[in-house]
């Protein structure tokens, strides 16, 4: 991967630690949300819209994008010219396009991840609730003292999870959103798109399988780091 890899193996691991970060708050902050609904016609239309982004080809949303950001006939720099604005070349704006990803790859995932957080509150005992209330505790109180501890093994379990694919970014995002924008290619390639461009340029197949296997390393260390601080922490929710 010559004198690129340590820049997108950083930029792999820092882009999937803010993804972790970031889908799981949403997916369990929603769950909840979710969960306290007492209209069910509300409650399932909210969860269908939520799931739909979920389903949407990458593709479709590279091209969504483009037609967005694109400087001269997008959406937002029409919008920018009808209110006396100068267009913003939104393209080559390194840094916005970090939060950009951030932002599609949540629009895209928390729908979905939510889901099992929703299946292990069901599971919750309705009595600890209705012991609560009689105790005086109100929403908030049930939630913090309640719901996200019953859920936390859940938790640990979908983070170990993510974690352990920590090292390989998403491919059909990254390629789709950044296309081959030259300009951004220093701060949002990952592993992944690096190796499809270099193949494609080299048909070296040999440093793609060596590429992967290097993924496959680091992604087996991470998570056997990650499972023996929870094991030391609290042995019960380690994976072994």
């Amino acid at each position: 991967m010559s004198g690129q890899a340590f820049n997108v193996t950083k930029n792999t691991f820092l882009y999937n630690l803010v993804f972790i970060i970031v889908n799981t708050s949403l997916q369990i902050t929603v769950s909840i949300f979710l969960s306290e609904m007492r209209n069910k016609y509300v409650k399932k239309t909210t969860q269908t819209l939520m799931l739909m982004p979920y389903f949407i080809s990458w593709v479709v949303v590279g091209a969504f994008i483009y037609n967005i950001f694109n400087y001269e006939f997008g959406a937002f720099n029409t919008i920018l010219k009808s209110f006396g604005f100068q267009s913003v070349d939104v393209m080559g704006i390194v840094g916005a396009w970090k939060y950009i990803l951030v932002f599609f790859s949540a629009w895209n995932g928390v729908g979905y991840g939510s889901i099992v957080y929703m299946a292990a509150i069901t599971g919750i005992d309705k009595e600890l609730y209705e012991a609560s209330e009689l105790d005086g505790a109100n929403i908030f109180q049930q939630i913090w003292r309640i719901t996200i501890p019953s859920i936390k093994p859940t938790i640990i379990i979908m983070i170990l999870l993510n974690v352990g694919s920590i090292f390989r970014g998403n491919f059909s995002m990254f390629y789709q959103i950044i296309g081959n924008n030259g300009l951004l290619f220093n701060s949002t390639d990952v592993i992944d798109t690096f190796v499809f461009r270099s193949l494609m340029k080299t048909q070296e197949v040999g440093m793609a399988s060596a590429a992967g296997l290097y993924q496959s390393v680091l992604c087996f260390a991470i998570i056997m780091i990650t499972n023996g601080i929870i094991k030391r922490v609290d042995s019960e929710y380690a994976l072994f």
